[in-house]
């Protein structure tokens, strides 16, 4: 007697039906980012972040006045731009953190123009750019990627920093005091 030990194809057909078929990855057309990637390099640096629609440069001449500890530093005129970029990264970085808790880029202080009492304003804002230590306003750590408004003396630390940044504009006592002071 001759044994055949070919096979006829049912043994492997009848091992597939008890197996979960295979499903093949379906294309995806969403936009991936890659293309607005290179629009988005400064300095052969990507950005990480994109200003919205409603920026805008203010119409009052904004400062910041940084601290260390107790010592006051040069204010940095903040009315040119619409935004600001906080960070280590000194190619992109508008106002350059130099402490190493600090990320590459860390924070934005975004200009935006909002409707409140039916008026238009344009207001300061502060957004973290999802930095690792944080950006603190006021003593209180900002959520990642939220926009928060600033109002008049609002204190800004980034990351484990000591330096503090005081929010203050032309129309502030303690701005015009220090100006008049610089002109006498």
């Amino acid at each position: 007697a001759v044994v055949s030990t070919q096979s006829t194809g049912r043994e492997k057909d009848e091992d597939k039906k008890g197996e979960e078929p295979i499903e093949k990855e379906q294309p995806n057309f969403e936009p991936s980012g890659l293309l607005n990637q290179e629009a988005m390099t400064v300095n052969g640096v990507v950005m990480k972040y994109d200003e919205p629609p409603d920026a805008r440069k203010p119409t009052i001449k904004w400062l910041l006045y940084p601290f260390k500890g107790e010592q006051s530093l040069d204010p940095i005129p903040i009315h040119r731009n619409s935004c600001y970029l906080f960070g280590r990264e000194r190619a992109i970085c508008d106002i350059p953190i130099d402490h190493p808790s600090c990320s590459k880029q860390h924070s934005v202080l975004q200009f935006r123009e909002v409707t409140k009492a039916g008026k238009r304003k344009v207001l300061p804002y502060v957004i973290d750019l999802e930095s690792t230590n944080g950006t603190f306003l006021n003593g209180t750590r900002v959520t990642s990627a939220q926009y928060y408004e600033l109002r008049e003396k609002d204190v800004l630390k980034f990351g484990f920093s000591s330096r503090e940044y005081v929010l203050l504009h032309e129309g502030s006592g303690i701005a015009q005091n220090s100006e008049s002071e610089e002109e006498s």
